[in-house]
């Protein structure tokens, strides 16, 4: 009997963590979290347990499917669903030209398979226009590292939040979305506080020492008022700031308008709460913000980060062990594809609008550097406003589901009908996007592949196959280059025949970049190593298993300094009035769902684990007076749309506001399509409907 045993690291959450694979003649005989990772260290959460299972789901794509003139899906051969994906496309292409196509991609496959993607998309076929989902979930805390920093760089490592004596969790319900993470509190012995601020009672807001019940949209407010009685109370670093900032005179002539008494309507909190807050912050030894979509998916989130930064910034703690701006990622490889998807900048953020870096990538590749677009991609929701306006032909999703994840998702079925040819490559033919598709491409699991996934505090880990796609289905990264072969694109990336072959080209063309990896040999590197930080130059990089940035307080702007920002507040997205009174909420639910549950929902005990049918939590004054009970039916109705669903009464929510799980179809077509003006994420956090009961 042949035996292998096999690490890999988690597709789920940002987390990374590690899992150790006994595989008995193609069959998993044991599945355990590994223990000397340093990452999870031997543990798991319920998702984690059970990463396999989903791809045995009867409803995996198995082979290639075209849609038919009855309408329907049927099953053809590789060889001519390649030939219709290279027909479709260049039917748009050659008569609409470069912009009249797009991709969609994801958080969720590999980097070597986004990086080529990106290539192929961009420097093969001729497209311009190219996204992914992190759109959805990072793009805020992206931005607003890139402006204050001078590069998105997230400065943590795991080990602060065993060591800061003072942990701020606003907008972040880690103990359900990030559990392992949140788990390693247990670690930290210092006399610490953890506060949490957020507008719902979470069940981290629950274990927390402390619950800053704030209004939604009142964070940004907030934080101003915290900066200014900093700077009130000359509680400002001022050695650091004179050395390692700008902008600091206009910071406080901002904020000075924000007094702890000006924000008790807006935040909810009381002026005593505010300054107390700011107090222990400036007392704290090392204090440290977290945070993760109740801030990103926001119309004013990137600079409610930066107001965190600025926090940090002003007083010191940064660099230091247990400090830092936290933004803890959503996605496994969110930031594998922030930095080298070729998206929205080239790789290693080099950037498309610059000759000398069109350039070099260029030259790196042997292609004409003509290939390289000179336009930045459409972002997102403005590849998706293409479609309307007719701009956009063609369009190419790659294992996501906007179908269900985008906001206001009602529109999208008939977006996706207006395209001319509209590809979905997925594990699943029956997510709401492949179900809208002219030719689904079914692709492989990141437990039936290999490659490597960046998680939230930098580490590259490696991603080794586990198991065969079942059927005809294949790796993104082998579908990609049959796609190139079709497309006579092969002569372009004449060394990229493994994953590896393109990490090897990522370290090169990171040398001398702020997320520079040369120092990596390869995988074998990766898999002795427990994975690694960036950066990780080939010179004079630290061996340390955990590193943090900006120790040196030297950052990756021109003059090396941390930019100081702020901004007006502006008015809520849509305004409450008589008729939608209430704000709807939406976000995680549950550890054991992920998403929009297109994996998880297929495992029997994280099923059982919760609830099967969407529901709304409500307080049970607004239960009262609306004549709701728990475990009734009710009709949530926005501007938008209407939904039926069960009614959790509870002190979850404030009065006036009501919370529905993002894991359920029923949330998005309530959400309202506001975007912020940096990152153009969206703002699935606020939303005005009415309840009616109907039982």
């Amino acid at each position: 009997m042949a035996t292998q045993t096999i690490r890999t690291t988690c597709s789920y959450c940002s987390v990374g963590c590690n899992f150790t694979a006994t595989v008995e003649d193609g069959r998993v005989t044991s599945w355990k979290p590994a223990k000397d990772y340093p990452v999870n260290r031997g543990r798991s959460c319920p998702k984690g347990f059970n990463l396999l299972e989903p791809f045995a789901a009867e409803d995996r794509a198995l082979y290639p499917m075209v849609r038919g003139d009855d309408g329907e899906l049927h099953r053809v051969p590789w060889d001519e669903a390649l030939d219709r994906f290279v027909s479709g496309f260049r039917a748009v292409l050659d008569t609409h030209g470069p912009e009249s196509a797009a991709f969609l991609s994801t958080g969720q496959i590999p980097m070597e398979e986004m990086a080529f993607l990106g290539a192929l998309g961009k420097f093969g076929m001729g497209m311009v226009h190219g996204d992914g989902n992190t759109r959805q979930c990072m793009a805020t805390a992206a931005v607003a590292y890139k402006q204050a920093f001078g590069f998105d760089a997230p400065p943590f490592t795991y080990t602060d939040i065993e060591e800061s004596d003072f942990l701020v969790f606003l907008g972040s319900n880690a103990m359900i979305s990030h559990p392992v993470l949140w788990n390693r509190l247990k670690n930290n012995t210092r006399d610490r506080t953890v506060v949490v601020i957020d507008p719902r009672a979470t069940k981290t807001a629950r274990a927390a020492d402390e619950h800053l019940r704030i209004q939604p949209k009142g964070d940004l407010s907030f934080l101003y008022a915290v900066t200014n009685e900093i700077i009130a109370n000359r509680w400002v670093d001022e050695e650091f700031v004179a050395a390692h900032t700008s902008g600091f005179d206009e910071l406080a002539a901002h904020v000075a308008g924000f007094t702890p008494e000006g924000v008790e309507a807006v935040t909810g909190l009381s002026a005593d709460t505010i300054r107390q807050f700011a107090r222990r912050f400036h007392e704290a030894s090392a204090a440290s913000f977290w945070w993760t979509m109740g801030v990103n998916q926001s119309h004013q989130g990137v600079r409610t980060a930066q107001a965190m930064i600025n926090l940090c910034l002003i007083t010191g703690n940064i660099g230091r062990p247990g400090t830092g701006p936290n933004s803890i990622t959503g996605q496994a490889n969110a930031m594998g594809s922030r930095l080298y998807s070729n998206t929205t900048s080239l790789y290693a953020g080099l950037d498309f609008l610059k000759d000398a870096d069109r350039r070099y990538v260029a030259d790196l590749m042997g292609i004409d550097a003509d290939r390289v677009p000179q336009a930045n991609s459409l972002p997102y929701h403005r590849i998706l406003e293409g479609v309307d306006s007719g701009e956009i032909r063609a369009l190419w999703i790659i294992a996501t589901n906007p179908g269900h994840s985008w906001i206001d998702h009602n529109t999208l079925a008939k977006r996706f009908a207006s395209l001319d040819f509209l590809v979905v490559q997925d594990l699943y033919h029956t997510t709401e996007t492949a179900q809208c598709a002219d030719l689904v491409l079914p692709a492989a699991g990141s437990g039936e592949k290999s490659g490597t996934f960046i998680n939230s505090e930098r580490r590259i880990g490696i991603v080794d196959r586990v198991l065969d796609p079942p059927g005809e289905a294949r790796s993104d990264f082998d579908i990609f280059r049959a796609i190139a072969d079709r497309w006579d694109a092969t002569p372009l990336f004449p060394e990229w025949q493994t994953p590896e072959d393109v990490f090897r080209f990522l370290t090169r063309v990171s040398r001398g970049r702020p997320c520079d990896i040369s120092g990596i040999s390869g995988y074998d590197m990766l898999r002795a190593r427990g994975g690694i930080q960036w950066p990780y130059p080939e010179s004079g990089h630290d061996d340390a298993e955990q590193r943090r940035l900006f120790a040196d307080g030297r950052f990756f702007t021109p003059d090396e300094r941390a930019r100081l920002l702020v901004t007006d507040i502006e008015p809520v997205p849509e305004a409450t009035d008589d008729e939608y009174p209430m704000i709807l909420i939406t976000g995680r639910g549950s550890t054991v769902q992920f998403h929009t549950q297109t994996r998880t929902g297929k495992v029997p005990m994280l099923r059982k684990s919760y609830p099967a049918t969407a529901y709304v939590e409500v307080n049970p004054q607004d239960a009262e007076r609306l004549g709701i009970v728990d475990e009734s039916r009710v009709r949530v109705r926005s501007r938008r749309g209407d939904v039926t669903v069960t009614a959790r009464v509870g002190e979850t929510m404030a009065p006036g506001q009501v919370f529905i799980p993002m894991h359920y179809p029923e949330a998005n077509p309530l959400t309202y399509p506001a975007f912020d003006p940096y990152s153009f994420e969206p703002n699935y956090k606020w939303a005005a409907v009415r309840l009616d009961a109907l039982d």
